[in-house]
């Protein structure tokens, strides 16, 4: 229940960074499904980066299916493009669309608009949207979550580089808990209904900079070491 109110109390508005493809195994479908059901559940809003196809689509549209708020944040290029069907977004657009004039733009959009950050598996769009909202938070722009969900090992690698940045003193020590992920495996996300308030919920208990996780609901709770 405590951590149940914290999130209430400061988390209402969660900005999802993920793939405009679903990929090529089911587990990423899931994961966005899931993730979007608990947003719903906890009645929190929904901010990305518009369109409506791959796992961008699913987690809007099942997040304004079931009644939640959607601001989709997109450049007014894309959205002549999205008109013609000459790139990836395809398809209706849910919720509110909100045009921007660029790229830059639309991060900065998304992040002042957002209380905190979720990365499901994306391409090289969605980890350069959360390796900037990372270094935000190195720079102290801004002390909002960012929750990394590690779907099916999808990003396995992350340990190591930040290891080796921490390592070879490229990454202060003080500063490798920034993010905080959520392991999952293909056969257990769909039993994990507590996602967001595992992520949110101990990062407020823990005072934002966390030294030690434990598992919970079929979630193995880590941070990079």
């Amino acid at each position: 229940m405590e951590e149940t109110e914290m999130v209430k109390s400061r988390f209402k508005r969660v900005c999802v960074f993920c793939g405009s493809s679903t990929g090529k195994r089911n587990c990423y479908r899931d994961a966005a499904i899931e993730l979007a059901q608990e947003l719903v559940s906890r009645r929190l809003d929904l901010v990305y980066g518009g369109g409506s196809v791959g796992l961008m689509g699913l987690v809007s549209q099942e997040v304004h299916r079931g009644g939640g708020h959607v601001l989709g944040i997109i450049p007014k290029t894309l959205m002549c493009k999205e008109v013609e069907k000459l790139i990836w977004i395809t398809g209706e657009t849910v919720g509110e669309v909100r045009p921007v004039a660029d790229m830059h733009q639309r991060k900065a959009e998304m992040a002042r608009h957002s209380d905190c950050f979720i990365a499901l598996p994306g391409g090289y769009g969605t980890l350069e949207e959360l390796l900037e909202v990372i270094t935000w938070a190195q720079l102290g722009i801004h002390d909002k979550p960012v929750g990394l969900l590690n779907v099916d090992g999808y990003y396995n690698y992350r340990p190591y580089i930040h290891r080796q940045a921490v390592d070879d003193g490229f990454i202060k020590p003080s500063q490798r808990h920034i993010i905080v992920s959520a392991q999952t495996q293909e056969n257990s996300f769909r039993n994990s209904r507590n996602t967001c308030l595992c992520m949110m919920g101990l990062w407020l208990k823990l005072g934002g900079r966390p030294n030690n996780w434990s598992s919970m609901h079929s979630l193995q709770i880590d941070i990079a070491r």
